[in-house]
């Protein structure tokens, strides 16, 4: 599954609204946004941690999606979006206090994942983050047993 440019905006877009939106609360309240794709309707909404809808919008892409693992490839293309806003300083700016967290919720509103966490001190262990540790490990243990 893969989005186009103008699709990617309107999530981005939708993000800010959200970050805004929650920035009119009193900035004590919200420790989490919600994220909940849909992939019968395309939705996206965004929540707070009371159910708010912050925003909502529709991803054509979403509704054409016939695979078992959406919300697996939603929390990769996701996350890609977060950490690419967070890394651009979208985020700096808000009103939320920190810690706060973007979690990826199913259809049931269950949370699947975290998808990112904006905290100045601690970051979140995912898969990329841990890619060829093992190896990494395997290594420095061989070399500290040689020397």
């Amino acid at each position: 599954m893969k989005l186009n440019i103008s699709s990617q905006t309107l999530i981005q877009q939708a993000i800010r609204n959200a970050v805004k939106s929650g920035n009119d609360v009193l900035p004590s309240v919200i420790t989490d946004i919600h994220l909940q794709p849909n992939p019968m309707n395309g939705e996206l909404t965004i929540m707070d941690d009371d159910d708010s809808i912050l925003d909502q919008v529709v991803i054509e892409e979403w509704m054409d999606y016939e695979g078992k693992d959406f919300y697996k490839r939603a929390e990769s293309l996701l996350r890609a979006l977060l950490i690419q806003m967070k890394e651009a300083g979208e985020f700096d700016v808000t009103a939320i206090l920190n810690p706060f967290t973007f979690v990826l919720l199913d259809e049931d509103k269950e949370t699947i994942t975290d998808l990112l966490l904006i905290d100045e001190d601690t970051i979140l262990v995912n898969e990329e983050l841990l890619k060829g540790l093992n190896e990494e490990l395997d290594s420095f243990l061989k070399n500290l047993l040689e020397n």
